[in-house]
């Protein structure tokens, strides 16, 4: 599991948002997965779930998770592995 570090100046969100969005990317997470609850994801990553839930909106931005009520959170697409020369 990848560490979340509240000190880094880094948004704790976008870092949960970029660890998943990793996970996406490496293919550990492939499109059509579902990913576990929000209070299961803030036991993971060792944070609140409201942080959770505005990293969920982040990702559902970039458009790499589609959220639908009453069934869960799912990957959408795989995003491309070089953004921009990253």
């Amino acid at each position: 599991m990848e560490k979340i570090d509240p000190g880094r100046p880094e948004y704790v969100y976008v870092q949960v948002a970029n660890a998943i969005e990793r996970k996406i990317s490496s293919g550990q997470l492939r499109a059509g997965a579902r990913l576990p609850g929000e209070l299961d994801l803030a036991e993971q990553y060792g944070v609140a779930a409201g942080t959770i839930r505005r990293a969920l909106v982040e990702l559902r931005e970039r458009g790499l998770v589609v959220t639908l009520p009453a069934k869960g959170t799912y990957v959408t697409q795989t995003p491309p592995a070089d953004k921009d020369g990253e």
